[in-house]
């Protein structure tokens, strides 16, 4: 029987993927404990330095909160649509979500991509955001982004 050295290697590039679902669920539980769920839009404009907007909604405990978000990254270029969605841990209080958040990542996108981020603020409170985004953006560096409820 002949296989193709397409077909293997395929397969050997492959195998790694077939462990995600095993390491995504370790980073679930090695976050905390999950207590609502965040949705989010926003854009992004970079030239060394750039600069990060857009409006979100945290759902926790039976109420929809809304909030806008703004920030920056170091070391991109370009210019990305983003649209993410994700799980809030170890939040206690809504007070608490507020604030600064920090993330290190890196993202390519060249017409549409997809992508995942983990944000931490000084609380406590994490969020992992799976995102896809649209438009011709490259970052590789420190991002940071601050979270103000528009509605109290």
């Amino acid at each position: 029987m002949h296989i193709s050295r397409r077909l293997l290697a395929l397969a050997i590039a492959s195998a790694p993927l077939a462990s995600l679902p095993c390491v995504a669920m370790a980073e679930e539980s090695s976050l905390g404990t999950p207590s609502g769920t965040v949705t989010m839009k926003f854009k992004s404009l970079d030239i060394g330095v750039g600069h990060t907007w857009g409006t979100g909604k945290l759902v926790y405990g039976h109420h929809t909160y809304r909030f806008k978000v703004e920030g920056g990254s170091l070391a991109a270029v370009g210019y990305a649509n983003i649209k993410g969605s994700g799980t809030v841990y170890n939040l206690h209080s809504v007070k608490d979500f507020e604030g600064s958040y920090a993330a290190v990542n890196g993202d390519v996108t060249a017409g549409t991509g997809i992508g995942a981020v983990l944000l931490n603020n000084p609380a406590g409170v994490r969020i992992r955001l799976d995102t896809s985004s649209s438009g011709g953006r490259l970052a590789a560096a420190a991002q940071g982004m601050k979270i103000t409820f528009t509605h109290k």
